[in-house]
């Protein structure tokens, strides 16, 4: 059996994708692969969709049946060793669920990141004192002061890619219902959260824009969601979408190809990137 993996890494997932080419371009069934490991079907399922680490005998052998020649065969183990690398987010696995270890994997490789959200200020952008009355909220009670303390420690952690000295251009659309709803009894952490985004939109690889009431409706009004772009070509757009107890990765180029309309269609209708930050500077002299 192979080692079960809460975190897969986008290396994973890139080789992962590049088994199934390899196994498809040879004619082979799963079946057939996996009868060349004496493994079930399964076991190469996994590999192939990055939900195991990408052991390496089974790697080797797997090439070797594919084919492919014996200086491709190296480059692809030296990268898959170099994939199975825990990420750093690994020591939050107490914290971390599942489904969101692949969101960070994602977020720390995508090369321009682009969401609407229509609740909160995105985890990437807010203080501390904002996420962690996000997350109270969000628990009914549920979890201890200790492990909201856990999860506020990693979504800070994740802010450390945003001071990369080749950060990936982070591009938001907020509804305007972010400003409108209060996370705390004290005014002076949505202070605090707005002084931190007007500091943000100043940078040069980040872009903040507020889709306003005004505006009327749009046809990103149903969930938040988050497009990713990578460097790597191996590695299509992704979707992410977020829903009560789990989330939805789409990769298929037609569900990936609405959603890019559907944010250039609200980038063109929400406030522009000067707009915005007039808007955040005004909400903030009301508080």
């Amino acid at each position: 059996m192979s080692e079960r993996r809460a975190a897969p890494t986008v290396g994973q997932v890139v080789l992962g994708r590049r088994l199934r080419e390899l196994r498809e371009a040879a004619g082979l069934g799963r079946e057939e692969a996996a009868r060349v490991l004496r493994v079930a079907p399964a076991t190469v399922r996994r590999m192939e969709t990055a939900e195991v680490a990408l052991k390496i005998p089974y790697v080797q052998v797997l090439l070797a049946t594919y084919e492919v020649p014996a200086e491709e065969r190296a480059a692809f183990v030296a990268l898959a060793e170099e994939a199975n690398q825990p990420g750093w987010w690994q020591r939050f696995h107490d914290v971390l669920p599942d489904w969101f270890s692949m969101y960070v994997s994602l977020e720390g490789a995508a090369r321009i990141i682009r969401s609407y959200e229509p609740h909160f200020v995105p985890g990437l952008l807010q203080t501390e004192a904002y996420a962690r009355a996000v997350l109270e909220a969000g628990t009914i009670g549920q979890a201890r002061p200790e492990t909201i303390e856990r999860h506020v420690s990693l979504r800070m952690a994740r802010q450390r890619l945003l001071e990369r000295d080749d950060p990936p251009h982070l591009w938001v659309i907020m509804d305007e219902t972010v400003l409108r709803r209060p996370v705390s009894v004290h005014a002076g952490v949505m202070r605090d959260q707005l002084d931190k985004l007007l500091e943000y939109a100043e940078r040069g690889r980040i872009t903040l824009q507020l889709a306003e009431f005004a505006a009327g409706p749009h046809p990103g009004t149903y969930a938040p969601f988050t497009l990713f772009r990578f460097a790597e070509p191996e590695l299509p757009d992704m979707v992410f979408t977020e829903y009560l107890t789990g989330a939805l990765y789409l990769d298929s180029r037609q569900e990936v190809a609405t959603h890019l309309e559907v944010l250039d269609h609200m980038t063109a209708r929400a406030a522009s990137a000067p707009r915005t930050r007039k808007l955040l500077r005004e909400h903030r002299e009301t508080l």
